[in-house]
């Protein structure tokens, strides 16, 4: 998660990143960014975030919490079928 965000803000400290505090304001990132960002952990995750869900997305701690429940209840690819001649 924070490869993605530094891909948007190079300047991001991991360790002065607070859990509890909301990720946009410690990082300073605008909507379009914020909006990058989310598209980062999309691509990078494999994981589908709905627009109806970025609110919760507030704190690195909300954002870590959600993104471990959707890729723990995503569901696990079927390996490809043989075809039949």
């Amino acid at each position: 998660m924070i490869d993605s965000l530094r891909k948007i803000a190079p300047e991001v400290e991991e360790s002065a990143l607070r859990d509890d505090r909301p990720l946009r304001d410690e990082v300073d990132l605008d909507s379009m960014d914020w909006l990058n960002f989310i598209i980062g952990l999309h691509e990078r995750l494999q994981v589908d975030i709905p627009e109806a869900d970025y609110r919760q997305l507030v704190s690195l701690d909300a954002v870590l919490d959600y993104l471990a429940t959707r890729l723990r209840d995503a569901p696990t690819a079927s390996p490809p079928r043989d075809s039949e001649p």
